[in-house]
């Protein structure tokens, strides 16, 4: 029986344990990347292993979300993060060379290797043949230090991709139609191989556009072949050494099949406040819309910036629309000011921002009060703009300049009978100035680590005891994302190297009281509904929690990268073995759980003392799991395992 592209890798990779899906098992990872709002937290936790140097091929520290500077605090980030990659032979993207993925995949991924970075749009380089995943900044900083990085083997699902795009339609409408299809949910447990003949018509930057938003599944990673698209893109950033061909067996087989006939596929958007929840544009025409914004790591190459300029080129903006866009690498935006592309956006009327995440994750170029927002961006979250009443929507570069241009949403296929032809540059401008690269270790070993006040030490949890008592802290619905439990936005980004600090705004958009009251009861639990903990991979979802004394999140299911969290800090997650059980708990009610015996078969029990109800419960622990939680914790547990 033949392979297909992730069992080749994973098989490449595998550390420990059976490559059959739904078991436990450990990869090696070969690249690391971390950006500066999860970053900070990733280098203390690496630095609390007293590892001398990382032990990964390669790793990068990117500072792209941080870089509005309203005050010292984010500054003083990016000179801890510029002195801890000095030390422990880090390569270091300043401010301004660009997104994390936009760059790693420009600059640095590898077809075939596997890339672990602390930010859930990692798997954008899939695009480039690589198995990217997505993880907790404590998952990458262990990678650093040369721990293997534990999944459960997923299933993999082959997208079959027939025939090509029609001209006004791009990647960003083939994954919004794949969200239509599967939903958020679509994915969990899944990597999405993208195969069949319509690949070849897509370039390497079309590729990762779907590969970023296939984290808006659920999906562990999403990958297409390395393949003389792949090549010829490595080549044209000066990296053919880096290219191999990766493509799946003639026989490989799948656990599902998804077919796509890029012909069929038309301009869509995805409605607020969730990525599947699309209508075609047709369906939506004639909207008013209030702002644009062009960018993100899902749309700012060089191929989108192209394309916008020469949908705005001799035109002027509509006059009630603020147009925004971020191109997303420093390459991106020299080759665009060098050919004219930049000057036609200004001419139009368009803001060019830097090339960073800024609007994606709320740092700037919030809405105004009640608008309409159009975004080619990867998420719609309530608020995640930063106003709370607009209404965020996803869609293609097309779409976008489009509806910059008319001053409602509008189909572009209404603006002529073809879209500007983008011609990929047979060579890109290539200038890693603004990288800087790793030391000699020597010279390493003198170097300082700059910390500003904002800076302070990291929490230490303590083992769990045998028996979790406390109130249901606060019960919360299905889908529930990180961005509810820990948002983020200009105000709140900058503290996360402040667990004290950033703790208090915990559940800050959905109930204001909640660090307030876990503090007054010392601590509880969490209810929450299905898939609670998608979205973004920040850990401080887990971390900030832990810290206000949340011993348990009990739910009817979790996303992946947050479940590893919830474990990564010592939380238990635990799922209700009758979902109808979640009526049976309420805010405020007192229950206990005895987990002397974890792990031992025995089943857990939630004594529900205020409602007189005995709830059974399951617990997601698999592998070391258990002695994690026993430990408090996974940087406990290394920790003692390193001194062995």
């Amino acid at each position: 029986m033949g392979k297909n592209i992730t069992q080749k890798i994973l098989k490449a990779h595998l550390v420990s344990g059976k490559l059959k899906a739904g078991e436990k098992i450990d990869v090696k990872i070969d690249q690391t990347l971390t950006q500066d709002a999860t970053g900070t937290m990733a280098y203390l936790q690496f630095e609390a292993l007293g590892v001398s140097r990382v032990k990964t091929k390669l790793s990068v520290s990117y500072v792209d979300h941080n870089t509005l500077q309203t005050d010292f605090m984010n500054m003083d980030d990016h000179r801890f993060l510029q002195s801890i990659a000095a030390k422990y032979g880090i390569y270091f993207s300043r401010p301004g060379n660009g997104i994390c993925h936009q760059v790693h995949l420009e600059r640095f991924g590898v077809p075939g290797q596997t890339l672990l970075g602390s930010d859930s749009h990692t798997p954008n380089g899939g695009g480039l043949g690589m198995l990217a995943m997505g993880a907790g900044g404590l998952d990458v900083a262990l990678a650093m230090g040369g721990e293997p990085f534990s999944i459960t083997v997923p299933k993999v699902v082959k997208v079959n991709l027939t025939g090509k795009l029609k001209s006004w339609v791009s990647a960003k409408d083939v994954i919004l139609e794949i969200l239509r299809k599967l939903s958020v949910k679509g994915g969990v447990g899944k990597v999405m191989e993208y195969a069949g003949p319509g690949v070849k018509t897509l370039s390497v930057t079309d590729r990762a556009t779907i590969t970023n938003m296939g984290t808006e599944l659920g999906a562990t990673s999403s990958i297409f072949p390395s393949d003389d698209i792949t090549k010829e893109f490595l080549k044209a950033q000066n990296r053919l050494k880096d290219w191999t061909k990766l493509e799946a067996d003639a026989d490989a087989e799948y656990d599902e099949v998804l077919e796509i006939n890029l012909a069929q596929v038309v301009p869509m958007a995805a409605k607020p406040h969730s990525p599947d929840n699309v209508a075609t544009i047709e369906e939506l025409a004639g909207m008013k819309v209030d702002q644009v914004a062009i960018g993100s790591c899902t749309n700012s190459s060089y191929r989108d910036m192209m394309t916008v300029a020469g949908i705005l080129k001799g035109k002027t903006v509509h006059p009630d629309i603020s147009l925004v866009i971020s191109p997303g690498s420093k390459q991106v935006l020299e080759m665009i000011t060098k050919n004219g592309a930049l000057e036609q956006m200004v001419a139009a009327g368009a803001r060019i921002l830097e090339s960073t995440c800024g609007p994606c994750i709320g740092m700037g170029q919030a809405p105004n009060t009640g608008a309409i927002t159009l975004r080619t961006f990867n998420r719609n979250f309530h608020g995640r703009s930063g106003t709370k009443d607009a209404q965020a929507f996803l869609v293609s570069p097309e779409v976008a300049a489009a509806a910059a241009l008319t001053g409602v949403i509008t189909d572009p296929r209404k603006l002529g009978k073809s879209a500007p032809k983008v011609v990929m540059p047979k060579k890109f401008q290539v200038s890693d100035n603004m990288v800087i690269a790793p030391i000699p270790p020597k010279k390493a070993a003198k170097v300082e680590i700059v910390r500003g006040p904002n800076i302070q030490p990291l929490p230490e949890f303590n083992p769990m005891p045998k028996k979790l008592d406390g109130a249901v802290l606060i019960k919360v619905e299905d889908n529930i994302t990180t961005d509810h439990i820990m948002p983020a936005g200009a105000k709140i980004l900058p503290l996360r190297s402040n667990i004290p600090a950033i703790s208090e705004y915990v559940f800050s958009s959905v109930d204001a009281e909640f660090p307030k009251r876990a503090k007054a009861k010392n601590g509880g639990f969490i209810v929450g509904g299905e898939n609670y903990g998608q979205g973004s991979s920040r850990e401080h979802a887990a971390l900030a929690p832990k810290y206000l004394g949340v011993k348990a999140v009990i739910t009817k299911s979790f996303a992946r990268i947050h479940l590893a969290n919830l474990v990564n800090f010592g939380i238990l997650p635990l799922v209700f073995v009758n979902p109808e059980d979640y009526n049976n708990v309420a805010q405020g009610d007192d229950v206990e759980i005895d987990v002397s015996k974890l792990g031992n078969g025995a089943e857990v029990i939630l004594q529900n003392k205020t409602k007189g109800k005995s709830i059974p419960l399951k617990h997601l622990l698999v592998g070391a799991d258990v002695a994690i939680m026993k430990a408090g914790g996974s940087l406990g547990f290394v920790k003692s395992k390193f001194k062995k």
